[in-house]
């Protein structure tokens, strides 16, 4: 009878243990795709400023350059 009772309050503290692990790895997981998202957000921006510089050079390249 007494091994059945601390049995019991040894599953129901694993028990407790994995939630509290399934939790925080749950908030892991949704740190790591936040980060995730803020790394392609960085790479958008920069692939713009980069296109947007290649296209103003191309412009500025097909536009006939005056000589006085």
């Amino acid at each position: 009878m007494r091994t059945t009772v601390w049995w019991g309050k040894v599953t129901s503290t694993m028990l407790a243990s994995l939630l509290i692990l399934a939790d925080a790895a749950e908030e892991g997981r949704k740190v790591v795709l936040a980060m995730l998202v803020v790394g392609l957000i960085f790479i958008a921006v920069i692939a713009l400023g980069e296109l947007t510089h290649y296209l103003a050079v191309k412009r500025k390249a097909r536009t006939p350059s005056r000589t006085l």
